[in-house]
């Protein structure tokens, strides 16, 4: 981005998430699936340096490691700027710390972070509502990373309801070679599914949301995808065992895969464990509550936002160039 001119910019985080359990009930009219799910923001995070400078036309710059194309960052930018109806140069320079592929939502909560701060930045606020149906737009995952913390999922798993958080946590996440397609596993899925089960899913499923929360040990429900991803990748089945060996209480896979994650009683049994898997890319986590979550945004965005106020509110005035 070149100098000059007002420039306003910031470092923001881009927390990793956990599915504490994946129901998926059915195809659903539209083509989508009908899920349930908890999502969890863990530590593990991407950064991302967010500057913007007011112009009479509108640039998105993009630099990121490794380079993704149809970046959904710069697309979350464009449809802010669109949203926001004011024009001028974007530079976004992301560094990608959570694996791709492995259902982290790492590419989501690329967007999210967009949508959060680049409002604070310009000076003209997105109602809480107008955020959530452009972070709809970019994917079913977007929207939680609006909320962070522990939250339940259900539609495609962006129609959603924050639960208590749960206790700080430990453990440690695996994310082995392996790219693990989520189109691939939908389709093996589908051809499992049948209304004898639903019940049943929705059953456990309930009774994992109505037994977490700050007092109760950590409930995790059946992912689904684990039995369809498992029998293509028999490594991510030996990791979830040798993670149950190791102490990990629950230990499952996230999303549709591939990374595995661990729970751990104590920090002491979370880096034995990590020993024990020498030749894989292995992450110490944590649980990051809602209001740790939203802490780290007030601090990322301090010369930008005011108070407590959630979505972030601008301390600037309006941009001059808006139409």
């Amino acid at each position: 981005m070149k100098a000059g001119g007002l420039v306003r910019q910031a470092r923001v985080p881009a927390f990793a998430k956990l599915n504490l359990g994946l129901r998926v009930l059915y195809r659903r009219t539209d083509g989508f699936h009908e899920l349930r799910t908890v999502f969890q923001t863990i530590s593990l995070a991407d950064r991302l340096d967010i500057a913007w400078v007011p112009r009479r036309i509108t640039r998105i710059e993009i630099e990121g490691t490794p380079e993704i194309a149809d970046n959904l960052v710069g697309r979350a930018a464009r449809l802010v700027l669109e949203a926001l109806k004011i024009h001028g140069d974007v530079h976004l320079s992301l560094k990608k710390n959570i694996p791709l592929g492995a259902g982290l939502g790492g590419g989501s909560s690329d967007a999210a972070a967009v949508l959060l701060a680049l409002p604070a930045l310009m000076g003209k606020p997105l109602p809480a509502d107008r955020l959530a149906a452009i972070a709809s737009r970019l994917g079913s995952d977007v929207p939680f990373f609006l909320h962070g913390g522990t939250v339940l999922g259900l539609g495609r798993g962006e129609e959603l309801y924050p639960l208590p958080d749960y206790p700080s946590a430990k453990g440690i996440l695996v994310t082995p070679d392996i790219h693990s397609s989520t189109v691939e596993a939908y389709n093996d899925l589908s051809a499992r599914l049948t209304s004898i089960s639903l019940q049943n899913k929705i059953n456990t499923f309930q009774q994992q949301v109505w037994r977490g929360g700050p007092e109760g040990q950590i409930a995790v429900d059946d992912n689904d995808f684990e039995e369809v991803v498992f029998a293509r990748y028999p490594e991510l089945r030996r990791i979830k065992q040798r993670l149950r060996r190791s102490g990990a209480e629950p230990a499952a896979m996230t999303g549709s895969g591939s990374a595995i994650f661990g729970i751990f009683a104590d920090g002491d049994k979370a880096d034995r464990a990590k020993k024990s898997f020498p030749d894989k890319a292995v992450f110490p986590i944590s649980f990051v509550s809602r209001a740790k979550y939203r802490s780290a945004w007030r601090r990322a965005l301090h010369l930008h936002a005011e108070g407590t106020l959630w979505p972030p509110r601008s301390l600037h005035n309006r941009n001059p160039y808006a139409q």
